[in-house]
């Protein structure tokens, strides 16, 4: 069966190297030089990191991707779209700024910020899914789509639903509007915490079908008449309106994978993931715990699925680290069990999001790992 490549190189570097050299090294013998860039947009998917975490990918790599993409004649621009929580990264503003304040500013960086799905997190673009079995039309931040190539820089960690966060999670769940996230996370539709709603109206005013309705200064939410398109949850000024949160791990995974299957379906894509700080939880926690291996290195590949094993089989390979909640799974446990993934979110099955997205077509579990110096 034929293999995906997928190049490595480790964090070592000496005199007159750095791993900002080695990473661009890497993303060019991978072979990011065989698309044309010539003029074309290009949007780099990454993480800013939630205001509070500092296990984010530092704004020196996105750099180094960018100089690579305007070398090639590419007109690159970073991007994430807005969170479904309420946190620093609900609306493009608060997005912006906490990007900023983590570094990642033009003067950094060399290109600008994009908040994808625009304002409110409501400015999508509806995507058919090739091979979708479970979402239909994925709901994609329209500036992910009006991008002639789609490239994602990811900070591979656990993840306490999908198992880890990776190349995967990075492009699905983070390319997702605010309702496209809806979508992935609940098998329900959305309610208001009447005790944050001001019956201000907003909710239903936006909404297309009467769903929303305001009585006595309090919204609700007529599930009879609601489609789920996840808009009142972008126009609510307090967060009262809140998704379901109730779908199945396993469900979660295989809609990521549906999710980055639209992204990346039908346009030039290249995918790079940085195995450091593997810490146990997402990146869009306002803290992160100890790193629960030792850091790895930088993995690229034109295959999302490949990258994703590649990295989660590295993490597996590797000691615990004592002091983390990995480590301290080991000593209280002491019977050999190598899912490190498994360990820290024993409810997650990281391997569904793999498996469904062979599936579907999005890529091969089969890979060859080419090591670059």
């Amino acid at each position: 069966m034929e293999q995906s490549k997928v190049y490595f190189t480790d964090l070592r570097a000496s005199d007159g190297d750095n791993l900002l050299d080695k990473l661009q090294r890497l993303i060019r013998k991978a072979g990011i030089g065989q698309i044309d860039f010539t003029d074309q947009y290009v949007a780099i998917k990454m993480h800013f990191g939630e205001p509070g975490n500092l296990a984010f990918l530092r704004p020196n790599y996105a750099k180094a991707v960018a100089d690579v993409v305007k070398e090639l004649g590419g007109k690159p621009f970073l991007t994430d779209c807005n969170t479904l929580y309420v946190g620093g990264r609900k609306n493009a503003l608060d997005h912006i700024d906490s990007a900023y304040s983590n570094g990642f500013v033009p003067y950094v960086t060399g290109c600008q910020i994009l908040i994808a799905d625009g304002l409110k997190g409501t400015d999508e673009e509806l995507v058919p899914v090739k091979n979708g079995e479970y979402v239909k039309e994925a709901k994609i931040g329209r500036a992910v789509m009006d991008a002639d190539i789609f490239i994602s820089l990811t900070h591979f960690k656990g993840h306490e639903a999908a198992g880890f966060g990776g190349t995967l999670k990075n492009i699905g769940m983070g390319c997702g509007s605010r309702a496209g996230k809806m979508e992935m996370h609940s098998a329900g539709k959305p309610h208001v915490d009447q005790s944050r709603c001001i019956g201000c109206g907003k909710c239903s005013r936006i909404c297309a079908h009467g769903a929303a309705v305001v009585t006595d200064k309090k919204a609700s939410i007529d599930h009879s008449k609601c489609v789920g398109c996840g808009r009142c949850i972008g126009v609510c000024p307090k967060d009262a309106v809140k998704a379901a949160s109730d779908e199945a791990n396993d469900i979660l995974n295989c809609k990521i994978a549906e999710y980055a299957q639209a992204v990346c379906q039908d346009r030039p894509c290249f995918h790079i993931s940085l195995v450091m700080d593997v810490t146990p939880n997402c990146d869009c926690h306002a803290e992160n715990d100890a790193a629960i291996v030792p850091d790895v290195g930088m993995f690229a590949s034109f295959d999302p699925v490949a990258l994703d094993l590649a990295c989660a089989d590295a993490v597996n390979a590797q000691p615990p680290l004592r002091n983390s909640v990995l480590g301290e799974s080991y000593e209280q446990h002491t019977h050999e069990h190598r899912d490190h993934f498994g360990r820290v979110a024993p409810e997650t099955n990281w391997k569904s999001s793999i498996e469904h997205a062979v599936k579907i077509g999005l890529g091969r579990a089969e890979y060859e790992l080419v090591t670059v110096k």
